[in-house]
């Protein structure tokens, strides 16, 4: 399936994780600490809450809970180092 991240246009496993995507596009840093840092995730199932993106508008979106399909839209931290 075809999905966006910040924009841009890339192929993806319908089904597969909105992490495993992000992963797999070496996107690994998702947001920033409270000292500007960059965060990823760590836990992948859901119990951490470090992987939030916005999803189709919706901020607050967990990436590793949540199944790619066709025409998402995702936005992450474009500049997280």
């Amino acid at each position: 399936v075809s999905v966006r991240i910040n924009g841009k246009k890339v192929d993806a496993y319908e089904g597969e994780t909105v992490l495993a995507l992000l992963t797999a596009q070496g996107i690994l840093g998702l947001k920033k600490s409270r000292n500007n840092q960059p965060r990823g995730m760590v836990c992948g199932m859901g119990v951490c809450y470090e992987c939030l993106v916005t999803i189709n508008g919706v901020p607050g979106q967990q990436a590793c809970m949540t199944p790619v399909i066709q025409n998402m839209e995702i936005l992450v931290d474009e500049d997280p180092a």
